[in-house]
């Protein structure tokens, strides 16, 4: 376990993975609220758009010859941002259920993360924590598919879950509206 993610005394790094196809939504506005209000003194932020680092489609070669070579380009930049975090933040809305293309495209991406030399990706996240900053149109529990599955990929690498703030909206501000939902954000990441 490296000792960004073993629970010493260096600052947290949150890494917010923004997945929205929509500039200023309402799962980016929640997200930067929390942020604004109860990151850690002292934490790291870095903020990227997933549709900025476009990803190639995940092929699987575990079982073949050639195996997943040395990545490159956006998926080098995204590995090496997300080595460097001792915090994920998904910034997803539902979408149909779930999460965006975009996020699910870059969790595909770790089954070969896994097997970069040198990357050591399974014992560098471990310890480290997941979270989820959502907003959707429909009920709570509709975004129990998104959460149940970044809760698994938690559990999968050994890091804590950190839990989702959930906020309702359909068009961009609305959010901003949820009373509840910006409560919620005061304190967030504080726990």
């Amino acid at each position: 376990m490296s000792e960004q993610h073993s629970g010493s005394a260096e600052p947290r790094s949150f890494l917010f993975l923004n997945a929205s196809s929509r500039v200023g939504g309402n799962s980016e506005q929640l997200a930067e609220r929390a942020a604004r209000a109860s990151l850690p003194a002292g934490a790291e932020q870095r903020w990227l758009r997933l549709s900025e680092y476009p990803l190639p489609p995940f092929e699987d070669r575990r079982h073949t010859e050639e195996g997943f070579g040395e990545p490159a380009g956006h998926e080098r930049t995204l590995l090496d941002a997300t080595l460097a975090a001792t915090d994920l933040v998904f910034v997803a809305p539902v979408y149909w259920y779930s999460l965006p293309t975009s996020a699910k495209l870059y969790i595909d991406h770790w089954s070969a993360w896994l097997r970069v030399p040198g990357a050591d990706f399974r014992d560098r996240m471990a310890g480290g924590t997941i979270w989820a900053v959502t907003a959707l149109a429909t009920e709570p529990d509709k975004a129990d598919p998104l959460i149940g599955t970044l809760r698994l990929c938690a559990d999968y690498l050994g890091m804590r879950w950190g839990g989702a703030l959930l906020g309702n909206g359909t068009r961009p501000g609305d959010v901003l509206k949820d009373e509840q939902a910006l409560a919620a954000a005061e304190s967030f990441f504080a726990g």
